[in-house]
């Protein structure tokens, strides 16, 4: 079990999944502070509130936190922007798959444009 464990750890893709983790949550927290720091003080100003965070609202006993969640969706909308970024990036940058397969044929009609010229030559 000890061995299945060194392997499994020493794999390339558990170490990249790590390094993207800790990246990962260094990123989030330059977005959030981002968010709490630039960007809600920006909002708030046309608001009249500069920290949104303690924007509410109350219905009987219940209070809903609005603030707090407009935040979560802006650190949201920033996060996913910029993985969709990263995302199109690498997508330029490394070959396709599917190009590199469509500009070499198929092992099955390499055979038959073989056939096809042998069927040329004899009927010559």
């Amino acid at each position: 079990m000890l061995k299945e464990f060194k392997e499994f750890i020493s794999r390339g893709s558990v170490l990249d999944l790590a390094v993207g983790v800790i990246i990962g949550s260094a990123f989030t927290a330059i977005v959030n502070s981002l968010v709490k720091d630039l960007i809600n003080p920006f909002i708030g100003l046309f608001l009249g509130k500069i920290d949104l965070s303690d924007l509410k609202f109350s219905v009987g006993g219940a209070n809903f936190m609005v603030g707090s969640f407009i935040n979560a969706i802006i650190n949201f909308l920033i996060i996913a922007f910029v993985i969709f970024l990263i995302v199109k990036a690498f997508n330029k940058v490394l070959p396709k798959k599917e190009e590199e397969a469509a500009d070499k044929p198929a092992p099955e009609v390499e055979l038959l444009a073989e056939i096809r010229d042998l069927l040329k030559k004899e009927q010559k």
